[in-house]
């Protein structure tokens, strides 16, 4: 099978990764020693898996649970789920044992793929009826599932406004179309190669960087997280062409004291941006200091990743704006769901083979965010007179802390799970190196001797640290509206 600019891949991911398996190629390589894939080792190892899961009863559609970290067993575990016509269910290993817990059970998974590193977590969190696979030493006279572009294929949790996270389900067309709207965008070809240093729980990992190549005929060099200090070596000695981050990580690149060699940085191509706004401040130094072009992005879970993007150079790189779309259609609607003249600011919307089916078990979601066949992505942009599209805020009150969305909501919950707490309200406040930052604010109840380090450690236990706040604000009252409800935008001017 081959890219093709003019249209999305047709098929299945098993009709891809079987066509990629017939040129022997190089798949993935591996930062931390463990053996390479070829694409018929991956073939082979991804067939052996989804066997094993049928035999164990999994049926054609359904979740299976992933609980694995980057590396050779996670890639090989998402491959067999989705060859087998099964739902791969990416858990976020760094949510907060709540937040897996309630992934796991809401995912209704009877199966689950787990790594031996996380198998204290999983047995803390699993639900009943939810069984770690036992690899088989063989499997006999099982035939597989039959697999339609149209069958589930991936589920993945978000978090928005409504503080439970939503679970994104893409097809087999929509996960395909993902990585083919990055691979036409960046005009990558089978010699490129993409080094994965984001999670593959995040949509970016997972659909920029693990399923473009598949489209592509590329290949992956995976770590098992980002490093600043060896991030540069890994690209020297895994051959990368290419790499996608978040601004995060831009940003401490540039912070840090290490640079590429002369050769490394001949051969990249460039790097991506995306998940968050980039500061053009911070891009500019960036591709002074280092000699490499950084392109910006703009995606969603619910889109497979990109949906915008600035040109390859000589293009037209606009600083400032994740760019133009690539393989679907980006429009700024009103308020009556009609376009915006250029200039005019209104809610993105998008639509095209890689958008989403639903959100799992919650339809009153999904027709909300679907306006006819446009995705309502809840942020705020208007279009300049060349069609690139330029954010200027955002609808939904999402905090986004180094690209990734946490839901106020959450926090909140776990604030108010103290019983001083009388009130309680999470919000975001501009940080230089993650974007935003955390913090919350809070009305307790006259004499309690409850702190701010008591509170941030709850959040901690229950949502994982990265969620938690950096800092609790007691206040007498918290701002409400006519109808009582908490003002949250009004807080960071209280604070």
């Amino acid at each position: 099978m081959k890219l093709r600019r003019e249209s999305p891949p047709s098929g299945t991911m098993r009709d891809w990764i079987n066509a990629r398996a017939e040129a022997e190629g190089t798949a993935y390589v591996f930062t931390d020693s463990t053996p390479p894939l070829t694409w018929s080792d991956l073939r082979n190892e991804a067939q052996r898996i989804a066997l094993a899961l049928t035999a164990q009863g999994a049926a054609k559609g359904e979740s299976v649970a992933i609980l694995q970290p980057n590396g050779r067993d996670g890639v090989l575990a998402f491959f067999g789920a989705v060859y087998g016509g099964f739902r791969a269910t990416l858990i976020n290993l760094a949510a907060g044992r709540d937040a897996i817990s309630y992934a796991l059970t809401h995912c209704e998974a009877s199966l689950a793929l787990v790594h031996d590193n996380v198998a204290d977590v999983f047995a803390e969190t699993r639900p009943d009826g939810l069984a770690r696979l036992e690899m088989p030493t063989e499997v006999a006279g099982i035939d597989l599932h039959d697999v339609t572009p149209a069958d589930h294929a991936l589920l993945m949790y978000t978090s928005g406004t409504t503080g439970r996270p939503k679970g994104v389900v893409h097809t087999q067309s929509s996960l395909l179309a993902g990585g083919w709207t990055t691979a036409i965008a960046h005009d990558l070809t089978p010699s490129d190669r993409a080094l994965c240093v984001l999670p593959m729980c995040h949509i970016n990992g997972l659909c920029v960087t693990m399923m473009a190549p598949l489209v592509s005929g590329g290949s992956v060099a995976m770590a098992p997280k980002f490093s600043a200090s060896q991030f540069w070596t890994q690209l020297r000695d895994t051959q990368a062409t290419w790499f996608s981050v978040v601004p995060t990580i831009i940003s401490h690149l540039l912070h840090g004291q290490a640079d590429p060699d002369a050769k490394t940085k001949a051969r990249l191509r460039f790097g991506r941006s995306a998940s968050s706004a980039l500061a053009p401040d911070v891009q500019r130094a960036f591709e002074t200091r280092f000699a490499v072009p950084i392109v910006e992005t703009m995606g969603l879970t619910e889109t497979a990743a990109q949906i915008l993007s600035n040109p390859l150079p000589p293009g037209v790189r606009k600083i400032g704006s994740p760019g133009i779309a690539h393989g679907n259609e980006v429009e700024i609607l009103d308020a009556d769901l009609r376009p915006c003249p250029t200039g005019t600011e209104g809610e993105i919307a998008v639509r095209g083979p890689n958008v989403m089916l639903e959100y799992l078990k919650n339809p009153e979601a999904t027709e909300g965010t679907f306006a006819g066949d446009w995705l309502r992505t809840g942020d705020l942009g208007c279009k300049d007179e060349d069609g690139y599209l330029f954010v200027t805020g955002r609808l939904k009150e999402l905090i986004i802390k180094g690209g990734e969305n946490i839901a106020p909501r959450e926090i909140d919950e776990a604030l108010y799970s103290h019983r001083d707490v009388i009130e309680a309200a999470a919000f975001a406040r501009p940080c230089k190196t993650y974007g935003e930052r955390v913090e919350a604010a809070v009305r307790v109840r006259e004499g309690s001797g409850l702190t701010g380090e008591r509170l941030v450690g709850i959040c901690v236990e229950k949502l994982g640290a990265f969620k938690a706040p950096e800092k609790i604000h007691f206040l007498p009252e918290l701002p409400k509206g006519p109808s009582g409800k908490i003002q949250r935008l009004k807080l960071l001017d209280l604070t």
